[in-house]
């Protein structure tokens, strides 16, 4: 299958709401309203072929030197044809070319993220700047997510 990794523009916006909301009804990420996908636009990254969208990734910077891995999504019929680790090198990338230095996710899903130089830490060292969208999450206070970090 021949597919496009390329920053996401508003046309893509639907199908983004449509996989990543999928995913957060089974419960391995928080649901995105159309409303806040609009207002992050530019952090997404998109692997596109054809019209059709089949996965995305956020880069969303936090703090000086952090950024964090978000809403990091490939659609269940084109797993394991290498879209996420190049939407995770796209983002990385990005993250590189606006002088960060650390980039974190918290995931439920850490052994994907593991294989890719992520390392668990304690969700307290993490900034309580990046807490912000655990109050929208149905799971809060009782987080099961994993934190991981990634020196660049």
């Amino acid at each position: 299958m021949e597919y496009l990794i390329r920053k996401a523009v508003v046309q893509d916006v639907p199908q983004m709401q449509e996989l990543i909301n999928g995913y957060a009804e089974g419960g391995v990420m928080l649901p995105r309203s159309l409303a806040e996908l609009y207002d992050n636009i530019r952090d997404f990254t998109v692997c596109v072929s054809s019209d059709q969208l089949l996965g995305c990734s956020a880069l969303h910077v936090c703090w000086i030197g952090l950024a964090e891995i978000a809403s990091f999504a490939v659609r269940q019929d084109a797993h394991h044809q290498g879209i996420g680790q190049q939407l995770l090198h796209a983002s990385m990338g990005e993250a590189e070319g606006l002088g960060i230095d650390t980039i974190f996710t918290l995931t439920r899903v850490p052994d994907y993220f593991r294989r890719h130089g992520f390392v668990e830490v304690d969700k307290g060292t993490l900034p309580h700047k990046v807490w912000g969208g655990c109050i929208k999450c149905p799971k809060f206070p009782d987080c099961d997510e994993v934190a991981m970090t990634k020196r660049l």
